[in-house]
């Protein structure tokens, strides 16, 4: 479904990522792990139109996307739920949803899918009139992560989903990101806890300063000695 060929991405003359090739195959979930600044995140804004890569190629469905917009990658169907969740804080539960859909026309789907939302988040539900500014942090990730699903995508980047939320609620939007894949939906996560990244995903890429080091299945990289020391506590 997606594919990076020796993707370069530049913040003026700094190169945060170099030259990186990786595949996500339909249906899977896979794994972008690394420390902070190892060029994850900065991947995820360059495959969904955020950033325009430097150097490289991105091909979706066999099709080259690399000079698209935001807009051209929603569109196609790729769908991105950023870090630190940005919601739309002035606007009310049921508007952030609304706004996820904003490229669609087909208003009674998008009502049925709004339903959805609100049947998998029971606590949106009770709050879909409720500005998303005044939301606990896991309410926040939950508005994130239903925005990101009213797009209808095909593939769904998730950028540190798990960020500063409390246990309880991570252990609930991992299965919830399950859910989403094992519904068809094809994931491509970055997460901080490389544990349980590894633990849920098909394959996995490990990025160190900006360059790919590993890759592999995730049982693979979690008995990997290098990937134990210093990203699983030994």
């Amino acid at each position: 479904m997606l594919e990076l060929h020796n993707l370069v991405c530049r913040y003026g003359k700094i190169a945060a990522v170099k030259g990186i090739s990786l595949a996500v195959k339909r249906g899977q979930l896979v794994a972008l792990i690394g420390a902070n600044g190892a060029g994850k995140t900065t991947t995820l804004k360059s495959i969904s139109g955020l950033l325009p890569p430097a150097e490289g190629q991105i091909l979706f469905e066999g099709r080259d996307v690399t000079r698209g917009t935001a807009r051209d990658m929603l569109s196609l169907g790729i769908a991105h739920a950023p870090e630190g969740r940005r919601v739309f804080p002035q606007m009310t539960v049921e508007e952030n949803l609304e706004m996820g859909a904003y490229l669609r026309r087909d208003g009674r789907a998008i009502a049925q899918d709004m339903e959805r939302v609100f049947e998998q988040f029971p606590r949106l539900a009770e709050r879909r009139a409720q500005v998303a500014g005044t939301l606990s942090g896991g309410e926040q990730q939950m508005l994130a992560i239903g925005r990101a699903l009213m797009s209808r995508p095909k593939l769904l980047l998730f950028d540190e989903p798990s960020l500063g939320l409390a246990p309880n609620i991570v252990e609930r939007t991992f299965a919830i990101i399950q859910e989403i894949r094992t519904s068809g939906t094809t994931i491509l996560m970055v997460e901080q806890n490389a544990y349980a990244a590894l633990e849920m995903c098909d394959y996995a890429y490990l990025l160190e300063s900006g360059s790919l080091a590993l890759e592999g299945s995730g049982q693979q990289l979690l008995s990997n000695p290098h990937v134990r020391t210093a990203y699983l506590g030994g």
